[in-house]
């Protein structure tokens, strides 16, 4: 059974359409991806799912409830953990999980917070004022606040930008753990590590859905051959094959250089001049999922330019 279910969602903001005719599902207990560039209407179709935002056109339902009648309902069982820290610095992380718990009618309230406080690790610093947090632990505060109403959904927006590489794995932990007790989570990300972890992902482009599936069908699908260039002198072999047909993509990675394009027959040869050119060697290389997601924004259009 899906948890979520969306089908041709339309949102615009004036002349500027931001999400355009997205479709997609999302199965209970699946931790799914939703990845694409600054400004391709990630957040719009968040808040559209979630019932802060009404479609322009388009029908979709969440944990069972329209998206158009039945906000309200969606809003009561999911937990939305937006991009900005939003619980006030001013305030304890005791005092902040207190007002979401009353906000909630979670009764009895002291309960509730307690309990959340000791299942995020948080009691130790329960009385620390949350505008003195490092990211980390802002983010824990944001994570608790999400699931104290024990909701059977939940939507992450871009939820690790800003903290260290322990602090993601940590959280990413957290995630995988309460998604295995059934917790349905949609979580938008810049991180290729962390689209990885995801069950299936799904990328939006400038309004437009462009690929979902698990993450070894998307770089299947998008069909691309990748080879590696080492030795010689790779500066003036990545020089070289700017703009070249057959070259899409061309990046240094430490003493290598990856090339990428969609269409082998135009790529290797290419590849083979250059790197005899420059004294390099080459050999054929894995696409990774960094490179289906370069070629994606560079095949799309900006909605709002």
């Amino acid at each position: 059974m899906n948890a979520i279910e969306v089908s041709g969602l339309v949102k615009r903001f004036g002349d500027k359409t931001v999400v355009d005719h997205v479709s997609m599902q999302v199965a209970e207990g699946e931790i799914s991806g939703f990845l694409g560039p600054n400004g391709s209407g990630k957040t719009t179709t968040i808040r559209v799912m979630c019932g802060l935002l009404t479609p322009d056109e388009g029908e979709g339902r969440v944990l069972g409830h329209d998206i158009r009648t039945e906000g309200r309902l969606i809003k009561l069982n999911v937990g939305y953990m937006t991009q900005k820290f939003s619980f006030y610095e001013d305030l304890s992380i005791e005092e902040n999980l207190t007002f979401v718990a009353r906000l909630y009618d979670l009764d009895p309230v002291s309960t509730v917070v307690r309990d959340t406080l000791e299942d995020l690790g948080l009691s130790s610093r329960r009385k620390q004022l949350a505008g003195t947090l490092s990211g980390g632990w802002k983010q824990r505060l944001a994570l608790a606040a999400c699931i104290m109403h024990k909701p059977k959904l939940l939507l992450l927006d871009e939820p690790t930008a800003g903290v260290d590489p322990k602090a993601r794995r940590e959280f990413w932990d957290e995630i995988h753990m309460r998604a295995s007790h059934g917790l349905t989570v949609l979580v938008s990300t810049h991180y290729m590590d962390e689209a990885e972890r995801c069950h299936r992902i799904h990328y939006i482009s400038y309004g437009k859905l462009l690929a979902s599936g698990t993450v070894p069908e998307v770089i299947r699908d998008a069909a691309l051959t990748t080879f590696i260039l080492e030795g010689g002198q790779i500066t003036e072999a990545a020089r070289l094959l700017q703009g070249v047909e057959g070259v899409d993509q061309v990046a240094p990675f430490g003493l290598t250089l990856h090339v990428v394009g969609q269409n082998a027959g135009l790529l290797e040869p290419a590849v083979a001049r250059v790197a005899e050119q420059t004294g390099a060697t080459f050999r054929r290389g894995t696409t990774s999922l960094e490179d289906v997601f370069i070629q994606f924004m560079g095949q799309s259009t900006d909605n709002m330019a």
